[in-house]
């Protein structure tokens, strides 16, 4: 295998560092801010809310954060990220108790849109490095990108598991400022020892160039919309408020209680997500296999993950009512989902960097991952309404729908032989 240079090598190591730190705040925001505004008494409704600007934030960040990056250099949009996180924290810090249920939502909305505004520079800026500094040869760029992104999510994980232990033990204003010093002395470190090895940005860049004209690319950003959106249907508002209502008795301790299983949920449903993820190239066999071949692996792994959500949500719905057998078999099924999950999001983050050009990486990457954010949005929004309407098993079923969506634009995919269309 051609191996990395030592400058590459480092510049990966220090993004990779600076991402986890990003996506371990990123984990624990999310959960202090849902578990606290539910107990504050906001409806599913409401709690998805909360979500909304930040998912609306990810789609026009990515969109410029590519051409940002292509014309200042990917350093300038992973420091912004890190800054605007910890400001975001900062600003969260502020809210006040005696503000009304409209003011509280509005503001925590709007900083929750800076924090993804942030998380996509993070991820943008991460990600295409990558592509720029992974070995060519032998499935080193699937190795590099399956790594990145199972750590960085295992990592977000125990974000979650943070979020909910802060929020029990220290409550919500202190864990806050807490994790904003930390991030601002991690980023302080970033920018102090940051390696060279990344591109410097090329002033000619249009931002109409983010726009792809790559066939590849616009469906596989497609299938990323509808597999995102398909998880987030249940995983944003869904699955937490399920549990708590099934965990909870009402008192205090009850509820610290319940803040800790659903926060050791998530944080385990996430780790277990980012280990697969990592491992996707060894149980794809991906360094042996064609880009056709693992087109066909990308297929076959995302009609197998429908069968999941659509299995239990007609469990949950012929249930006649909540118990410990069902919350186990709810439980063990998410899992698996999480697994088979992990698969599809690795093949995707390997395909979009493989149908990718060098030289417009980051616009490339920008867009899909536009896509990404507009999936969320849309899954976040549908969590709290089909809870609503009709609790997990229409949160469930709409998952299973989405991902027969995503089958159908993964089945439009390519091969190419120089991996771009």
């Amino acid at each position: 295998m051609t191996p990395a240079r030592p400058a590459g090598l480092a510049a990966y190591a220090t993004v990779t560092a600076a991402y986890w730190a990003f996506m371990l705040t990123d984990g624990a925001l999310r959960m202090l801010v849902l578990l606290h505004f539910h107990r504050l008494g906001f409806s599913p409704v409401q709690l998805a809310y909360l979500f909304v600007l930040y998912e609306v934030a990810g789609i026009v960040t990515n969109l410029s954060a590519g051409w940002i990056a292509a014309r200042f250099g990917l350093t300038s949009t992973l420091y912004a990220g890190l800054s605007l996180q910890v400001l975001a924290l900062l600003a969260l810090a502020q809210l006040d108790p005696g503000w009304g249920l409209t003011a509280s939502v509005i503001f925590v909305m709007l900083v929750q849109g800076l924090s993804g505004v942030a998380k996509d520079l993070a991820k943008m800026s991460a990600k295409s490095a990558v592509k720029l500094l992974a070995p060519s040869t032998e499935g080193g760029l699937f190795r590099w990108v399956a790594l990145l992104t199972g750590s960085k999510n295992a990592v977000k994980g125990l974000g979650f598991l943070l979020g909910a232990g802060l929020l029990a033990l220290l409550g919500f204003v202190p864990s806050v400022l807490g994790m904003a010093a930390i991030l601002f002395a991690i980023l302080v470190g970033v920018v102090a020892k940051m390696p060279k090895g990344l591109p410097i940005g090329r002033k000619g860049a249009k931002f109409t160039e983010v726009f792809s004209k790559n066939r590849n690319i616009n469906w596989l950003s497609m299938a990323r919309l509808f597999l995102f959106g398909a998880r987030d249907v249940w995983f944003v508002v869904g699955i937490p408020i399920y549990f708590y209502a099934v965990l909870s008795d009402g008192s205090a301790a009850g509820n610290r209680a319940a803040f800790f299983m659903i926060g050791s949920f998530m944080a385990v449903w996430t780790i277990l997500y980012g280990a697969v993820q990592a491992r996707a190239p060894r149980i794809l066999n991906a360094a042996t296999r064609t880009e056709a071949e693992l087109l066909g692996q990308a297929r076959a792994w995302v009609a197998l993950l429908a069968l999941v959500p659509a299995t239990l949500a007609a469990l949950v719905w012929l249930a006649p009512a909540p118990s410990p057998a069902l919350t186990v078999a709810v439980v063990v099924g998410l899992l698996g989902f999480g697994g088979v999950f992990a698969v599809n999001s690795a093949l995707h983050s390997y395909l979009i960097l493989r149908f990718s050009d060098a030289e417009r990486v980051t616009m490339d990457v920008g867009f899909y991952y536009m896509a990404n954010a507009a999936g969320r949005l849309v899954g976040t929004l549908l969590s709290g309404l089909t809870y609503q309407l009709g609790g997990l098993p229409l949160c469930l079923g709409t998952a299973a729908l989405m991902i027969g969506l995503a089958a159908a634009s993964t089945a439009q995919l390519r091969a190419t032989e120089a991996g771009s269309a």
